[in-house]
């Protein structure tokens, strides 16, 4: 595999640079992992405004383990064996579905 450019790790957005997704994640990985980022968003929207402590830190750790899922938190992805990716992803999801 080549190395990625750095338009294929970052996303710059008014300045500020973001970690881009690991590419070579499957689709489905991806739209579940994503899934779970939204529901965590919302979470941490809704736990803000009701000023809910304990729901606003299991929401933050959603959002966190979609984002290690997604290789935008944690080692980055493109430093990292595509096999090791991949199992931190479906780790991630799984952790995600049992906090449903």
């Amino acid at each position: 595999m080549t190395e990625p450019s750095e338009d294929e790790r970052w996303l710059v957005v008014d300045g500020r640079r973001w970690r881009r997704t690991d590419p070579s994640l499957p689709e489905e990985i991806v739209g579940a992992l994503t899934s779970h980022l939204g529901k965590g968003r919302s979470a941490v929207r809704s736990a803000k405004k009701a000023e809910d402590s304990v729901a606003l830190e299991r929401a933050r750790r959603r959002v966190g383990l979609a984002k290690h899922g997604l290789g935008e938190r944690g080692p980055r992805w493109w430093d990292r064996d595509e096999r090791d990716r991949l199992a931190q992803a479906r780790d991630a999801i799984r952790q995600l579905d049992a906090m449903d």
